[in-house]
This record gives structure tokens, sequence and C-alpha cells, in this order.
């Protein structure tokens, strides 16, 4: 892709549209009466999906933008553990009867610093407040530099079926300049054990752009990650903010690649996975073909939400834990970031809703229209603006970053019907935005 346009539409501050509208448009307006009056409202037929969120690592990797903090104790995890039973138990309240769920997520930070047996117990508060189905998917992120044998036996008994495991890179110098160092040893022998435990549905986490990071390093990352053949993987750039996180202030500035060096990365590693038999699966994300994530591509179902690129095709996401957010059939909720707070509002007696969003009609076109771009790389504007009673002509021509992108050849409009070509894809969030009636417009020089 030509420097210019790279440098023209690769620009950090776009939202990665995993919901729209997105996190700053939420209001303290929108609190835990309105989320009550909301989780009463669901449907008591309709599946869920629930994601758990693990707020603790036992070390910080400098590159993370997640909301999480360091502990070597067990105490401030079973005090968030006990806090976020309750708050389990608050929502099973409210919501009409024992919810279907089809989908749960413990995401992080690290969700295995919770102990084994603490783990099985929350997993059966859990099986207790909602109705799992039998196809129910249960995933956990898993750090492996701190997995043990008694964990992946836990896991196996809890009925995780998939094992989403953090890898960055295999290259130790990166390894050391972002403070995660995890040999390819390690790694494949998690690998193995989880495996061996009927945990069979594999994710890594792949970054580009990080500190001292070539092409050449990111081949051999990604090489090294298709011979232990995970179901598929996600590969995102790094982003640095370090005025928003000041863990990454610890990372050289000077060290990281530039914008053109970051495609090549990002282009390097798709490359490579594709030749290794891999689907590519919207921005970022690539699947074996036989993996649901490749199949929901296929048929056209391939959802986005706040943890990325989905097959779970469930309406509703209930989220519990500091920063989980909920999508619920009204709007979206989010609870409070900070671990402390979110303890208060629990230790109350009440849900720990901090902030949220209440949907309008145009909210849900629009979040339909970019769903669609983010995940098939194109869009039937008329068609999307047909189901959800709108017309087409008007929203289109107030799209006025479409213009400039037809322009520069990243898309192709005809009859309302927007393609963005392949090899343009790396810029889709440019895309997206034209449909983001809240972005502040960002010069475009």
């Amino acid at each position: 892709m030509q420097t210019s346009l790279l440098n023209k539409y690769c620009d950090a501050r776009l939202p990665w549209y995993t919901i729209y509208p997105t996190v700053p448009e939420f209001s303290a307006m929108v609190g835990a009466k309105t989320c009550e009056k909301w989780l009463r409202r669901l449907p008591p037929e309709e599946p869920v999906s629930l994601y758990i969120h693990v707020p603790f690592c036992r070390s910080i990797c400098w590159y993370c933008g997640f909301p999480t903090s360091l502990t070597r104790g067990e105490r401030p995890v079973r005090n968030y553990l006990a806090a976020v039973r309750n708050e389990i138990g608050l929502v099973a309240e409210q919501v009409p009867r024992a919810l279907p769920v089809s989908d749960v997520h413990f995401g992080g930070g690290t969700p295995t610093t919770i102990a084994p047996s603490d783990f099985l117990g929350l997993m059966e508060l859990v099986r207790h407040c909602f109705a799992f189905s039998k196809s129910a998917t249960t995933a956990i992120e898993i750090d492996p530099r701190g997995v043990t044998a008694e964990m992946v036996e836990m896991l196996q008994a809890a009925g995780i079926s998939r094992a989403s495991i953090g890898v960055q890179s295999f290259d130790p110098v990166v390894q050391r300049s972002v403070n995660r160092v995890q040999s390819e040893v390690l790694t494949a022998s998690v690998v193995d054990s989880l495996r061996q435990h009927g945990i069979s549905r594999i994710n890594f986490d792949l970054l580009f752009g990080l500190p001292h990071q070539t092409v050449r390093s990111c081949v051999d990352s990604a090489r090294t990650a298709v011979a232990m053949r995970p179901d598929r993987l996600a590969v995102f750039g790094y982003a640095h903010v370090p005025s928003y996180m000041k863990r990454q202030r610890q990372i050289d500035e000077t060290a990281l690649p530039d914008n053109v060096a970051r495609a090549e990365q990002a282009a390097a590693i798709a490359d490579t996975l594709i030749s290794a038999g891999y689907r590519q699966i919207g921005l970022d994300h690539f699947a074996l073909p036989n993996d649901e994530l490749a199949l929901a591509q296929k048929a056209g179902r391939l959802r986005r939400n706040s943890l990325g690129y989905s097959a779970d095709t469930c309406s509703t996401v209930i989220g519990f834990g500091p920063s989980a957010i909920s999508r619920l059939r009204d709007g979206y909720v989010q609870n409070e970031i900070a671990t402390a707070s979110y303890h208060q509002h629990i230790q109350a007696g009440g849900l720990a809703t901090s902030k949220g969003y209440c949907l309008t009609a145009e909210d849900r076109l629009r979040a339909a229209i970019i769903e669609r771009l983010m995940c098939d790389l194109q869009a039937d504007v008329p068609a999307i603006c047909a189901a959800h009673g709108f017309d087409p002509i008007p929203l289109l021509d107030s799209a006025e970053r479409l213009g400039m992108l037809v322009e520069d050849g990243i898309v192709e409009i005809e009859e309302g019907f927007i393609r963005v070509k392949q090899e343009h894809r790396f810029v889709i969030r440019a895309v997206a935005a034209a449909f983001d009636t809240y972005l502040d417009r960002i010069p475009v020089n």
C-alpha cells in the first residue's frame, strides 16, 4: 500500500469498532437503575453470552492497554472473587428466570490467577444461576508462564473448551523490550498439555508494531506459531498511548516501527498464515477452514463484539467484573473500571454500573453497517437501511469521508453497495469511520 495512503488513513486514534457507539459516548446518566431495568426486559428464552473480567496479572506486560493490576498475593484475588460472585447473584435476581447461555468467556488480565478450587466454585455458581446449553462454549485467556498441571486439570473439570494463549512475539529481543519473556518450549508444552486434557480449541494472540520488531522477526514468530497449529490467531497492531497507559512509558519509543513498517509487518504475518492454510477473517483474525470463525464468515454471520470477532450470534452479552461492558437490547453499560470502586458498589448491594449508552434507531442502523464492513469488508447499505426502516440516500450523502475513500481507490461503491479492496483491508477502520456520526472528524492531510 502506498506510503501516502498509509499515513493518511492509518490513524491510531480511530476506534476499533468492537461496539458502536464507542465508549467515549457513554454517559453516567445511564447507571445501575437503568441497567436493572434493561436486565428485567431481556427475553427469557433468548440465549445470552457471559463475559467475566479478571483484572489481575502476576507480571505486567508494558504493551498492555487493558485495565489490569499486578498482584503476587492471593488476598486481592479472593476479595475480587467474593465481589464477582455477589455481582453474578445480583444480576441473576434481575433477569427473567435462569437465562439460557451459549458462550462464556473469562478475560483479563489473567483469569488463571484464580486458584483452581476457587475457579471451579465460580463455574459452579455460574451454572447454577444460568441455564447452559449442551453446546455452550466456555473459553479462557491464559498466560502460559503461570500454568501448572493442577490448573490444566481444573480447566478440564470446569468444562473449558477453548483457550486463548498470549504469545505476542517469540523473538527474545522483542520480549525483553516489553517485559514478557516466554519461550517457544514453554508455550508448546502448555498447548500440548491443554490438548491432552481435551481442551483442543486453541487461540494465539500475536502483535506487530512492537519495539525492535522487524518483518523477519514477525514472520519467524508466525511460523513458530503455525508449527503448533492453533485453530485461530488474532494479529493485533500495538497501540502506543503512553499518555493513557502509564506502563507503556517503559517502552523505548525510538525502537517503534513507523506506519509503513507496521503495514509491512502485518502483511508479512498475513501472507505467512494464509500460506499455512489459515483463512483471513476481517481485519486481524485468522482461522483454520473448519474453525467456527471461518465457518461463520463463509455463511455471512460473522459478528463483532467487545472481544473482537466472534461466531457467537447472541445479541446480548452480560459482563461481570471491573470495567466489563454489557451489550443489552436497550443499550450498553459498563462497570466501574477501578477495582476499589467496583468493590464498593457491590458491597453496598447494588450493581457496579458506572456509565452506559441508550441506543437509538439510527445507532442500530449505523452499528449494523459498521459491523458488516468490519466483518465482511463490504456492506449492502440499501438492504441494511431497508431492514431498519431508513432511506439510504441521506445516509450515504452524509458520509462525507466516502468520496475521499473512493477517490483514493480504497473502496468501490455501486448502487449503495460498498466494497473495500482486499489490498486495503488494513485501513477498514477508516471506512467504518465514515458512518460514525459521533467521531470528531480528524483532519486528513
